[in-house]
């Protein structure tokens, strides 16, 4: 039996390792991955995710030194343009994860990588190889991948479910002058696209698109070509992608999704708690204060802290889920023009309501 077993080694993990570590509170890490990829979600942290961070021993300056200033919002033909109201990083989710993770083993957290966990049974995980491992309190830091016992409900995709894919663009003179220390959103039809230059100079495009337009375009190449035909700032940007670049994607993502009840011993994190749409670029802030409010209670309170604090995390993201809901409806649909003449200081309410606090 283990005191605390931690089902995923993102930001969300990392940070409750971390923290558990420090207090010298007895747990293990399970990672399915051997190397640090660079997931498809996130790689955007606003300015209270990096005050969360710096609680962890991560400096902003570590995960890119040239910080986020600005947001810029393609709607039709307007671009509204706005400072955020503090500096933000970009960042790639391989650097993220990395600092993370070894800021955790630096703190002494135990962690086992390579080891993916095939279905949890009440706070038993099985893993791929058969072996099943029992936890007092379990913390399932998973992302955006579900787990076979504790998967988030179907329905909460929706009608038409929403793919996210990813175009990394390599760096370019010119591109990062058009993007320069901005976040882009780009509004298209049933979707929209974020982007950002990251830390090595590469610049990180994010698509959120209903499985309904992805269908119609029959590929995700020609969807690249639906979307650049459809918004012409969005074109100017994929000029600079590889003559056949790749296109990673993830399916059925639950955007809107929260879950409202606790389970004793369970501590959901991360996008097993809450799944904001990724235009409020939260999804990481949500991730990391998940992890970390959730280390703090086991701290506190042990296994029996859980339902608790997974009601009290679901009131907190209440807000930042809710508000970003509806500005992706109002951004996907024919209402989507208009956001266009959006003031500069509702921008900057948005962008403040839809953090975490």
């Amino acid at each position: 039996m283990i005191p605390a077993l931690i089902v995923g080694g993102g930001p969300a993990g990392a940070a409750t390792a971390t923290l558990l570590a420090r207090a010298g509170l007895p747990h293990l890490l399970l990672e399915r991955t051997r190397e640090t990829g660079d997931a498809l979600c996130g790689g955007f942290l606003s300015w209270r995710t990096l005050r969360s961070l710096e609680t962890l021993g991560i400096a902003a300056t570590a995960l890119n030194p040239d910080p986020t200033r600005r947001v810029r919002l393609f709607a039709g033909k307007r671009i509204v343009e706005a400072p955020l109201p503090r500096p933000a990083v970009s960042v790639s989710r391989h650097r993220l994860d990395t600092v993370m993770l070894a800021r955790a083993i630096a703190a002494g957290a135990a962690v086992e990588r390579g080891v993916a966990v095939r279905g949890i049974d009440g706070l038993v995980a099985r893993t791929a190889d058969g072996a099943t491992i029992a936890a007092d309190a379990l913390f399932l830091a998973s992302g955006k991948h579900d787990v076979r016992g504790l998967a988030r409900p179907e329905e909460a995709r929706g009608r038409d479910p929403t793919m996210g894919l990813r175009l990394r663009m390599g760096p370019a003179p010119g591109l990062t002058a058009l993007v320069g220390d901005a976040v882009e959103l780009h509004l298209v039809d049933r979707g929209y696209a974020g982007l950002a230059i990251q830390e090595d100079g590469s610049a990180n495009l994010c698509m959120a698109i209903h499985l309904s337009r992805l269908t119609a375009a029959r590929s995700p190449e020609r969807l690249l070509a639906a979307l650049a035909a459809e918004a012409p700032a969005l074109a100017d940007r994929l000029a600079y992608a590889a003559p056949s670049p790749v296109i990673d994607a993830v399916a059925n993502v639950p955007y809107g999704w929260r879950v409202r009840h606790g389970e004793a011993g369970l501590f959901r994190l991360g996008d097993q708690a809450g799944v904001i749409p990724s235009l409020a670029g939260e999804g990481m802030g949500i991730a990391i204060a998940s992890g970390i409010a959730a280390a703090s209670a086991y701290g506190a309170g042990g296994a029996a802290s859980a339902a608790a604090w997974q009601r009290s995390f679901a009131r907190r993201i209440v807000q930042p889920i809710g508000v970003a809901s509806l500005v992706r409806v109002l951004g996907e649909g024919r209402f989507a023009p208009v956001i266009g003449f959006a003031p500069r200081g509702l921008i900057d309410l948005v962008a403040r309501a839809t953090r975490v606090g």
